[in-house]
């Protein structure tokens, strides 16, 4: 990639919408804290909407990432400051909440683990560094790498996608500008999600309704994701990992919802399962052994409804 001049990138800057003043804030120091709260409100009420408008978008992006998992492949998120941070976020919550393994989705963050706590000067501009963060990560064809760029253009997250591309990965685009603002030509992905927000609050502050987009948006793609690799039955969370005295006491809620059982019936039913939720329901629904329930399920796929018989209703 050619360096650019501080000029040209003035001008890249200028005519993106998260770098426009917002007329609809332009007073906001003359207001009162109560006002001024009221408009930040007023903004993101926006966001849903905005994002609502990317839902065919944001489903092409999950049906390819469905794809290459279900390949061996695994889900990349990479972005600087905010956007790499809600990257890391969403990728470290899939664990406890599905039961995946931590290599199957992963953050990668510009500047490492500390631009998690604080700022890494110039960190998002380190084009550099990308290709090797994900080659260090062994990044193949099997895989999705999702670039998140509020303004489009951070160095880091253009490099990454570029070297996602060479070695014959899936590339997913999260920017926060208007879908003809990231014309194919210049900047090939296979799938672009960008959302028209309008400008920031604050003008350029796109940790404002730029982050909670992109935390709306990486919220639909890893759930609708693994709702479709069978980590979910009905709206319950039966591949969560019981890592705390909280999760281990959910699971035991979840087997006494869908078993319709006691709590010690529920426990016994977690013991047997070696505290599988997935195998605990199938053995309390259907009364099988262990070895049964775990037969069934890996012949389904993991669903446990498809386990259970059961039809959709």
């Amino acid at each position: 990639m050619p360096e650019r001049s501080d000029r040209e990138i003035f001008a890249e800057l200028s005519g993106l919408t998260t770098e426009a003043v917002n007329p609809r804030t332009a007073d906001l120091d003359c207001r009162s804290v109560a006002e001024v709260l009221a408009l930040i409100n007023d903004e993101d009420e926006t966001v849903p909407r905005a994002v609502r408008r990317e839902i065919e978008s944001i489903a092409r992006a999950v049906e390819l990432i469905v794809d290459r998992i279900s390949c061996g492949g695994r889900l990349f998120y990479v972005g600087a400051g905010t956007s790499g941070r809600i990257g890391v976020l969403d990728a470290a919550e899939c664990p406890p909440t599905f039961g995946t393994d931590p290599e199957l989705v992963q953050g990668v963050l510009a500047g490492g683990p500390p631009a998690l706590l604080g700022a890494v000067e110039g960190a998002e501009d380190a084009a550099a560094e990308a290709p090797a963060a994900l080659a260090a990560r062994r990044v193949a064809a099997r895989d999705v790498v999702v670039g998140l760029a509020a303004s489009r253009r951070t160095p880091f997250v253009v490099a990454a996608l570029a070297h996602a591309r060479a070695v014959g990965a899936a590339t997913v685009l999260v920017a926060m500008n208007a879908s003809d603002a990231v014309p194919q030509a210049e900047f090939p992905v296979d799938v672009a999600i960008s959302p028209h927000l309008g400008p920031e609050v604050i003008m350029g502050s796109t940790r404002m309704k730029s982050g909670t987009a992109q935390k709306l948006i990486l919220n639909m793609i890893s759930t609708a994701v693994m709702v479709r690799l069978g980590k979910v039955y009905g709206n319950l969370m039966v591949d969560l990992r019981a890592t705390s005295r909280k999760l281990a006491e959910r699971s035991k809620r979840l087997v006494m919802m869908t078993c319709q059982v006691d709590y010690e019936r529920a426990a016994e039913l977690l013991t047997a399962a070696d505290g599988s939720v997935k195998v605990a329901i199938v053995i309390g629904r259907l009364g099988v052994t262990r070895e049964d329930a775990e037969l069934r399920l890996a012949a389904a796929a993991g669903f446990v409804r498809r386990a259970l018989g059961e039809e959709c209703p």
